[in-house]
């Protein structure tokens, strides 16, 4: 599944979502994690509101998103969009996370999680 990370370095997850310049997007599997893209955040209009929807919308094939900090109507706007915004609170390291989050994969990730894990696996078959 694809996951988006805010941060400034590639390797601590350190960015607000709505102040950051660029996501991380990473293929993360239950045995594999690859680094795909920087996908960089252009203007996107004047308010608040068009600029989270340009947001959302460059993660829209993204199942979840790792920020540090994340506000209300942001989180709104990922979920309605099926994205799961995941809030760390403090700096974390990137490739700590992504291996904590594959030690879930490999055992019984809960629900909302099996869920965003069949994201892609839906477009796919709407695809065929």
């Amino acid at each position: 599944m694809k996951i988006a990370f805010t941060t400034s370095t590639g390797e601590i997850i350190d960015q607000h979502f709505g102040q950051c310049q660029n996501f991380h997007i990473w293929e993360v599997g239950p045995d594999e994690a690859v680094f795909l893209e920087s996908v960089r955040v252009g203007e996107h209009g004047a308010d608040e509101e068009d600029r989270i929807s340009a947001r959302a919308q460059l993660l829209s094939d993204c199942s979840i998103v790792y920020t540090m900090q994340i506000g209300g109507p942001a989180a709104a706007k990922l979920v309605a969009q099926k994205i799961h915004p995941m809030k760390t609170n403090t700096e974390v390291g990137l490739k700590e996370t992504v291996e904590r989050f594959q030690e879930v994969l490999r055992g019984n990730p809960p629900p909302w999680l099996r869920k965003a894990m069949n994201k892609g696996q839906a477009a796919l078959f709407m695809e065929d």
